[in-house]
C-alpha cells in the first residue's frame, strides 16, 4: 500500500495532534479515515463524548454520536494491538461491521476493548491537546476538529 498516507494531522483549537496511521493493522479503516480527512469531512466536527480516564470520541458530523458518513460501513479489522493511551480506534454499534466515520482516542489503558474494536492509529504528538478536551457526554462546549488532513 505504497500510496497509503502514514500520518494524520488533527488541528484542534490548541494546536496539532499527530497520528501515525497503521495500515498494517487495518488497511481499509486507514483508507477510510484518510479519505474522509482529505475530503474535509472531519473539519468542524466535535468530540461529542469525552470520558476522563477512558477516551475522547468524535467523527459524527451531527455531533450526536448517532451518525456517520454517507459511505458504506466497514467490515471489522480487529487485531491484537492493545487499546492503551494514545491509541486511535473505530467506534461502532453492537454490529462489529458497523464502523463508518466515528473514532475514539484512548486516554488510558482500555484493554477490555482489545479484539472488539479496530485500531487504526496512534497519537505520536499532541496527546496533551486530547487530554485538554472538554469532558462530558456530550460536553457543554465540546472541543472540535478545526481541520483534519493526511500528511
Amino acid at each position: 500500500m505504497a500510496d497509503t498516507p502514514e500520518t494524520l494531522i488533527l488541528t484542534l483549537d490548541g494546536g496539532d495532534v499527530t497520528i501515525k496511521l497503521r495500515p498494517d493493522l487495518a488497511p481499509e479503516h486507514v483508507k477510510r479515515i484518510a479519505e474522509l480527512a482529505d475530503e474535509g469531512f472531519y473539519d468542524g466536527v466535535v468530540f461529542h463524548r469525552v470520558i476522563p480516564g477512558f477516551m475522547a470520541q468524535g467523527g459524527d458530523p451531527t455531533g450526536t454520536g448517532m451518525h456517520g458518513s454517507k459511505k458504506p460501513n466497514l467490515k471489522q479489522e480487529f487485531s491484537k494491538e492493545p487499546h492503551v493511551r494514545g491509541v486511535c480506534s473505530m467506534a461502532r454499534t453492537n454490529d462489529p461491521n458497523s464502523a463508518n466515520s466515528q473514532f475514539f482516542i484512548c486516554f488510558d489503558d482500555a484493554r477490555f476493548l482489545d479484539g472488539q474494536y479496530t485500531v487504526w492509529g496512534e497519537v505520536t504528538d499532541g496527546m496533551e491537546l486530547i487530554d485538554a478536551l472538554p469532558k462530558g457526554e456530550p460536553p457543554r462546549e465540546p472541543g472540535k476538529i478545526v481541520k483534519a488532513r493526511t500528511a
